[in-house]
């Protein structure tokens, strides 16, 4: 029919700064450091692969460091953007207490992806606002990141999550100096 040019083509329609967009879910430090390299920004959930005996925030850390190390090193002009996932709960009302009020059960889990490949699923932070500021303060992948995701349970609805997203916007993200 019509001959290709030579080379890779475009995405059609055509969006200009859509590969400054483009976001990857990495797992490893390894897959974080292959995103880098492509350009692409960083999305790191509350999943990842269990590398190290350290908390899941802290190996979270190191894969985004991992991944900024690889970015200044492919060379890239722009800044990437990095974002973390979080389940964060702030017990403002009996709701939230009887859904997530465990009593400081909270704690990373670990588990099995296959035979041989271990993960780590990072805690949820479930406590009273100022509690939940004071734990989120020593959260070292949310500080390191620039963008926070946080994952809301969409089976108590729309109205009891837009209750949760409004709790940590206007009692938890002030006190960490969040906008």
């Amino acid at each position: 029919m019509f001959a290709n040019p030579p080379g890779l083509l475009r995405v059609e329609p055509y969006s200009d700064g859509l590969r400054d967009r483009i976001w990857w879910g990495a797992g490893s430090r390894r897959t974080a450091a292959w995103a880098a390299e492509l350009g692409m920004n960083l999305q790191s959930s509350t999943l990842i692969d269990k590398e190290s005996d350290e908390p899941f925030h802290v190996a979270q850390a190191e894969q985004i460091q991992a991944f900024r190390d690889a970015w200044k090193e492919a060379g890239h002009t722009r800044e990437p953007r990095v974002s973390v996932s979080r389940s964060i709960f702030a017990l403002v009302d009996d709701r939230d207490r009887m859904y997530f009020g465990r009593g400081g059960k909270e704690g990373d889990q670990i588990g099995m992806l296959s035979e041989s490949e271990r993960a780590i699923f990072g805690r949820s932070y479930a406590a009273e606002p100022d509690a939940l500021i004071a734990q989120l303060k020593t959260d070292e992948a949310i500080a390191e990141a620039d963008t926070l995701l946080l994952t809301v349970p969409n089976q108590l609805g729309v109205d009891y999550n837009a209750h949760v997203i409004e709790a940590i916007l206007k009692q938890v993200a002030p006190g960490l100096g969040w906008r």
